[in-house]
């Protein structure tokens, strides 16, 4: 069965519009104009995805992707944001505080139904169940980290990119094959965007982010995970 879909738009027109074509794409959909309204029928029922507007009345959609990120039922659930804010400073804060994905408007139907469906295959745990270091501990049966003994709230992408890195040690990534083996589809990520996520991950896990032990910066090339010895 297909995960349901919340949706935060202001807008009747586009709101039904999402609404028609993720219907016809099999999926159970849920709509809200306001962020309170949004937050309330996730608090009573998570959704498997959040597609939300940014510039809604009350809480606005960037409000609303940082309370879900600090709600521990709700901080593993994908968010794309469907805005007319476009730049590229709105994709990176949109990154910064959790999202998945970012769809423009006007938009294509057809390419969001790809995105959404996209965004929640990546969702999907990983099939190594456990990776453990000294410092901290991946579990992909309940995506969950752990760091020094203590749980450690990360976003699905946040875990897909350290489990990513934490499989493949000790080789050097450019961006753009981080973006391609962790992203994928996704095309409104880009080279920056990897930085910002090799930074929030070094904020969780590393003990001295600015000099890192597991997430190394290579100068000119990318990025290396260095393994435990």
């Amino acid at each position: 069965m297909k995960p349901a879909i919340l949706v935060l738009e202001d807008d009747p027109d586009i709101s039904n519009l999402v609404r028609f074509h993720l219907q016809q794409a099999g999926y159970v959909v849920h709509s809200c104009a306001t962020g309170d309204k949004a937050l309330a029928l996730a608090a009573e029922a998570p959704p498997g995805l959040f597609i939300l507007d940014i510039m809604v009345p009350g809480i606005n959609g960037l409000e609303v992707c940082r309370k879900i990120r600090a709600n521990k039922a709700l901080a593993l659930v994908p968010i794309i944001f469907l805005t007319a804010k476009a730049t590229e400073d709105d994709k990176i804060k949109g990154l910064d505080l959790g999202a998945d994905d970012y769809i423009s408007k006007p938009f294509s139907p057809r390419e969001m139904v790809a995105r959404v469906k996209a965004v929640l295959r990546r969702s999907e745990p990983p099939v190594t169940a456990t990776i453990a270091t000294p410092d901290w501990e991946l579990n992909s049966n309940s995506v969950t980290l752990t760091v020094r003994g203590k749980p450690v709230e990360v976003t699905a992408t946040e875990f897909r990119l350290l489990y990513f890195f934490a499989t493949h040690p000790g080789r050097v990534y450019t961006r753009d094959q981080v973006l391609d083996a962790v992203w994928k589809e996704t095309s409104f990520v880009t080279p920056r965007s990897v930085d910002v996520y090799v930074r929030r991950l070094r904020e969780k896990i590393e003990q001295d982010p600015e000099n890192p032990r597991y997430l190394r910066t290579v100068r000119g090339s990318g990025y290396k995970y260095e393994a435990p010895q």
